[in-house]
């Protein structure tokens, strides 16, 4: 069946001649008169007929010699398209014979000898080889889109057999043929023959891609049978690895017009299909001709048709900023119903690339988006509730809806028991507190984002802090009433067990200084005052984060206090950061003490919390910290309660595993003693103003072992001397 007539012809001369041999040989079955003999090297047509005329006379046949003949495939234009229909066994009859591949065989014998003939015509050719193969199967009493199927799957056996050039173009002209007119025919054929994959298969869709004339048919026709599918089902899988095939050829992109957002939408929701789904973890690695490297997943091959979509219609920034962020990497791993955020976030990136690098296409997803959001179809809401927080972005998209509006459904979204609706609920209110129109709707805003400050989900509360840092940046932002209401909330999420979100409360906390600085110089803004302060000693601790995106979150945010306060320190705080000089802490604590004498024993007890941290850096700094900040304040300051408690706390400390922090606890120890002695001292009224107080040895730490490699010494800076 892989050769037929054409494997053994294939040598043979082809031309207008042999195509009226069997033309002819047609008719004589049919009992008409023969037309006119054909001009022309005779001896060449005839010498091919013996053995196109078998083939011929099969095709022919009268009906009635196949008694037990029944479909095989549903008739043309039935929906929905099935894999499983174009492979549903014949009913049993007196005679199989026509129903088997060898009549397959045969069909696609003359589809490829016909073609042949016209290869040479172009598109007339296509057409043309269509109109001889619907009049032979005429002349038989049957109809084209019949025996679509059957074609196709002549052809796929015979491809990979055909040598490269004009046996294999002829083979591919075919089935261009076929599915200029009976394109949801074909693709309900070649569906099944994709999973698993098959070179031939995988040839076949590339060639239908390459063809103008009929490549954005088949994309519609793949579109409907990858949206039909309630799931990661073998005709929605075998339709995501056929369009991967077909979007990877060059120029293939363009037959998209007109349909673009649909399908995009529909390849990130089969994306989010595959995630939910169980079987996606140990979906086996199957290898596609078309893609170099390792053998893909199935949602491997989703993430590739989306990158070949986007990069084909001019989204390559939009395909690089998702490789930089993460975002297709995160996109296939995500397989449990705990993790579904990952696709959600890999949908929200590529939005905001796209609002940042491929806005033409915004509107048409913005409106594909609104009817999916009350979808019953959960990966399909949720991809549609994506895309739709994330093109709020977009200011002119935005005003496609009243404000009033998209802010209702975004707080409905706040009710929802799933953590990833909630997610992206407030996500979509970030983006729509950078809007400048939406001033009137804070106090709506607001409440909604403070709540989520409370949340168990990591997700939630770093979408609540960057909302709330979005809102910080516009012209006429609530300082004063964020200040009073992230007095409470804000300081727990400074030492949060989480690296991301204390950097992101660290980062809010800064943004709410920069803002507020101008009260802060004249001596306003006592909400905000009051949660620098309260915020001070975490701020000089989580220096020393292991965390380096929470350390440098840290440093900004006390260079923006040391700005706004006007304390001078900038210098001091900066080499603390990247050298951990003592010298430096000392300077540092005794300006704080001489500014705030009244709030010491709040910074000491802040500290003393420290040193049960279960982070090695944090316990050494907090003793370090408490060293400096008792050598420099007053007895007076200081009662004895708190002192008691912090020499019983740095005892303990000295028998610590790690030796850096025993040590540090040692010094700091004696700093208290002295400290306690000093207070102790009777002196009256006279003498406390008269005489100076006897003077401390300043305590002496060695070199940190947890010091970070600082990044001053990349632009030839030294550190302290």
């Amino acid at each position: 069946m892989a050769g037929g007539v054409w494997g053994r012809a294939r040598e043979a001369p082809v031309g207008a001649l042999t195509l009226t041999a069997l033309t002819e040989g047609i008719r004589d079955r049919q009992g008409q008169p023969q037309g006119p003999p054909s001009t022309g090297p005779q001896p060449k047509s005839w010498e091919l007929k013996p053995e196109v005329e078998p083939q011929t006379q099969a095709l022919t046949a009268p009906s009635e010699a196949e008694p037990g003949r029944g479909a095989t495939v549903p008739e043309a234009g039935s929906k929905p398209c099935s894999p499983d229909s174009a492979l549903e066994p014949a009913p049993e009859g007196p005679r199989q014979v026509p129903q088997n591949s060898w009549e397959e065989g045969v069909l696609a014998d003359l589809a490829l000898y016909t073609a042949a003939c016209l290869e040479e015509a172009g598109f007339a050719g296509t057409q043309a080889t269509a109109l001889t193969l619907s009049s032979a199967l005429e002349a038989r009493g049957e109809r084209l889109e019949d025996q679509v199927h059957a074609l196709v799957r002549g052809l796929l056996a015979q491809v990979p057999s055909l040598a490269e050039g004009r046996p294999r173009r002829a083979a591919l002209r075919v089935l261009s043929a076929l599915a200029l007119e009976h394109a949801q025919d074909v693709v309900c054929a070649l569906l099944p023959c994709s999973l698993p994959p098959n070179r031939a298969a995988a040839e076949l869709w590339r060639s239908l891609s390459r063809n103008q004339r009929v490549n954005g048919q088949v994309l519609v026709q793949l579109l409907w049978a990858l949206k039909g599918a309630s799931g990661p089902e073998p005709q929605a899988l075998a339709a995501t690895r056929a369009l991967g095939e077909m979007l990877a050829v060059s120029g293939c992109v363009g037959a998209t017009r007109g349909f673009y957002p649909h399908l995009l939408l529909a390849l990130v929701t089969q994306l989010h299909k595959l995630a939910r789904s169980p079987r996606s973890p140990d979906m086996p690695k199957i290898w596609v001709l078309s893609h170099r490297g390792p053998p893909h997943s199935h949602a491997s091959c989703a993430v590739e048709a989306l990158k070949a979509l986007l990069t084909g219609d001019g989204g390559r920034m939009v395909v690089t900023c998702m490789e930089q962020a993460g975002g297709w990497r995160r996109a296939p791993g995500c397989h449990t119903r705990k993790r579904l955020g990952g696709v959600g976030m890999a949908s929200s990136r590529e939005v905001s690339a796209m609002v940042a690098h491929a806005d033409h296409h915004l509107r048409g997803l913005f409106a594909d988006s609104l009817p999916r959001l009350r979808s019953a179809d959960d990966p399909q809401r949720l991809t549609a509730m994506a895309f739709f927080t994330g093109l709020l972005q977009s200011r002119p998209t935005a005003r496609l809806l009243r404000e009033e509006v998209i802010l209702e459904r975004l707080l409905t979204w706040q009710g929802d028991p799933e953590p990833t609706v909630r997610w992206l609920g407030l996500l979509g209110l970030g983006h729509l507190a950078l809007n400048r129109r939406k001033v009137r709707h804070v106090s709506t805003l607001l409440p909604a984002l403070l709540g989520a400050l409370g949340e168990g989900d990591s997700r939630l509360v770093g979408a609540a802090l960057g909302a709330l840092r979005r809102l910080l940046l516009r012209p006429r932002a609530p300082v004063r009433l964020l200040s009073a209401e992230l007095g409470p909330r804000l300081p727990p999420l400074l030492d949060d067990t989480r690296d991301s979100i204390r950097a992101s409360a660290v980062g809010l906390l800064g943004s709410l200084v920069r803002r507020g600085r101008g009260g802060l110089r004249l001596g306003l803004r006592g909400p905000l005052r009051k949660l620098v302060l309260q915020s001070l000693v975490p701020l000089l601790l989580r220096l020393h984060d292991p965390s380096r995106d929470a350390a440098e979150s840290s440093e900004w945010t006390l260079a923006r206090c040391d700005q706004a306060f006007c304390w001078g320190l900038l210098e001091e705080m900066v080499t603390v950061a990247h050298y951990d000089s003592p010298e430096a802490l000392s300077h540092l604590c005794r300006r704080l003490v001489q500014r705030y004498p009244g709030h010491v024993p709040n910074f000491l007890s802040q500290t003393q919390g420290y040193l049960r941290s279960p982070q090695d850096p944090l316990r050494r700094a907090a003793a370090v910290l408490i060293g400096f900040l008792v050598h420099h304040a007053s007895p007076g300051y200081i009662n004895q309660d708190l002192l008691n408690s912090l020499f019983q706390d740095l005892g303990r400390l000295q028998s610590d595993p790690e030796p850096a922090v025993a040590a540090a606890a040692h010094v700091s120890a004696q700093q208290v003693a002295m400290l306690a002695r000093a207070r102790g001292r009777p002196r009256g009224p006279r003498l406390l103003h008269l005489s100076p107080r006897p003077a401390r040895p300043p305590p002496v730490f060695a070199d940190s072992p947890f010091q970070r490699p600082s990044l001053a010494g990349r632009w030839g800076c030294s550190g302290p001397r």
